[in-house]
């Protein structure tokens, strides 16, 4: 879009389109910064009981709008192309969410090590973690209304809706019954950087700050403890692995 002072009227079809796109990703940055700003004022709790009231209202007035533009109906608040689409295209959909939400978060890590190198990216990386675990341990609990402290089974359905449940290969051991055993077996991450006959990323930093803080956020008594993640080294059947558990007095 070159030229100045180019008024909305005189774009033609493909500098409309570009703008479409960008407008999306600017409504994206401005929720989030919203966000931000109300928990910088209220604190991060506050600022996830707000942000539920302003998503539902804001879902759907938007949702509600594009639909009457490109002809779709809302059925209980959701797009009904999604309700009347396959059981098989629905999980290929939230794998492609899955493998778009993880490129863009490498693409932002490759874009801070590229200015100011690996140590600066992860620092990043790791507080990314920080915000985004109990964010969406948030999100899950309300998705699958789990109550406050839904113990080690609420853990258990939560750690299957995350982001990467999809498109990694992880599984669950139970031993005990307030005490279970996380495992990624197979992280597209990890495995991508192998076939290329790179090392494992030392993700354990990022890990420990993820993991700890998704459980907390799920129930407030759950602990955690790392068994392995890479720099340490680690057996075939998993990348990383995990134990939660609930003291009992």
């Amino acid at each position: 879009m070159e030229g100045h002072g180019r008024s909305m009227d005189n774009l033609n079809g493909k500098e409309l389109a570009e703008l479409a796109v960008d407008m999306m990703h600017r409504t994206m940055v401005h929720h989030v910064f919203w966000f931000k700003e109300v928990e910088h004022q209220m604190g991060f709790e506050k600022a996830l009981e707000i942000m539920g009231s302003a998503y539902e209202k804001s879902r759907g007035i938007q949702l509600n709008r594009l639909g009457k533009l490109f002809g779709f109906k809302l059925i209980d608040g959701i797009p009904e192309p999604l309700l009347t689409m396959s059981t098989e295209k629905l999980e290929a959909f939230i794998e492609l969410l899955g493998v778009n939400w993880l490129a863009g978060d490498g693409v932002w890590f490759q874009s801070v090590e590229a200015e100011y190198g690996m140590l600066d990216a992860k620092r990043c990386n790791d507080s990314c973690w920080a915000w985004f675990s109990p964010f969406e341990a948030w999100s899950i609990k309300r998705l699958l209304n789990l109550p406050e402290q839904p113990g080690i089974e609420g853990l258990k359905k939560a750690l299957q809706l995350r982001m990467y449940a999809k498109i990694n290969v992880q599984s669950i051991a139970d031993e005990g019954p307030d005490c279970i055993l996380f495992q990624m077996n197979h992280c597209r991450v990890q495995a991508a950087r192998k076939s290329k006959g790179m090392e494992d990323y030392p993700c354990k930093s990022a890990g420990l700050v993820e993991y700890t803080n998704f459980v907390r956020g799920i129930d407030s008594r759950i602990k955690t403890e790392c068994i392995g993640c890479p720099p340490d080294g680690h057996p075939e059947e998993w990348f990383c692995a995990w134990r939660f558990w609930i003291e009992r007095e």
